[in-house]
């Protein structure tokens, strides 16, 4: 059994080319688009002057790229400034670049940098909001039962900080228990 012919319509090839010029325009390169249609390289060429594309030099496609990746990497240390209250040192050091370098790149997706006051009224409310998650699950293990030694070694935290923790929780505490050998009663003379 043969294969069946391919298509020969010409309108077919008209919408195919629009298509691809459409993707060459948007950024893809000739490899991709053969690579991603199945057409071989000389066929998209032809099928892209067909459409009247403008071609690209290669250093026009990787300036393209470039600038892609730039505003990639602005959006993602917006994230990482917006999201986790990231310093301008921690950005430039997740994007490997200077200081300046992320600070310009922070505004050119968008955002607004903040005074020294503001990062750090933002990261005490979120150590804040994480101790204060510690004490609540705290609480909860020690109203379960556990002991504040057991929780102290169980969470690495010292006996005192635990139960600090445990007061900020508002933990109703268990009465203390004497542990280890009964006492012999003092015999009054």
């Amino acid at each position: 059994m043969n294969p069946p012919p391919p298509p020969t319509a010409d309108h077919d090839d008209e919408v195919t080319a629009q298509a691809l010029r459409e993707q060459y325009e948007s950024g893809s390169t000739v490899d991709q688009l053969a690579a991603s249609s199945g057409l071989s390289y000389g066929t998209v060429l032809n099928r892209l002057r067909k459409a009247g594309t403008v071609m690209r030099t290669s250093w026009q496609t990787r300036g393209m790229r470039e600038e892609q990746a730039r505003r990639n990497l602005a959006a993602r240390l917006r994230r990482l400034y917006d999201e986790q209250g990231a310093t301008l040192a921690e950005l430039a050091v997740a994007g490997s670049v200077t200081r300046r370098v992320a600070r310009r790149l922070l505004i050119e997706a968008g955002g607004t940098p903040r005074t020294t006051q503001q990062t750090l009224r933002i990261r005490s409310a979120a150590r804040r909001a994480r101790r204060m998650k510690l004490a609540s699950s705290l609480r909860a293990r020690y109203e379960a039962g556990a002991t504040v030694p057991d929780l102290a070694a169980e969470y690495s935290y010292s006996v005192g900080t635990v139960y600090r923790l445990l007061h900020q929780a508002g933990t109703r505490m268990r009465p203390k228990h004497h542990h280890g050998p009964a006492r012999t009663p003092r015999k009054r003379s």
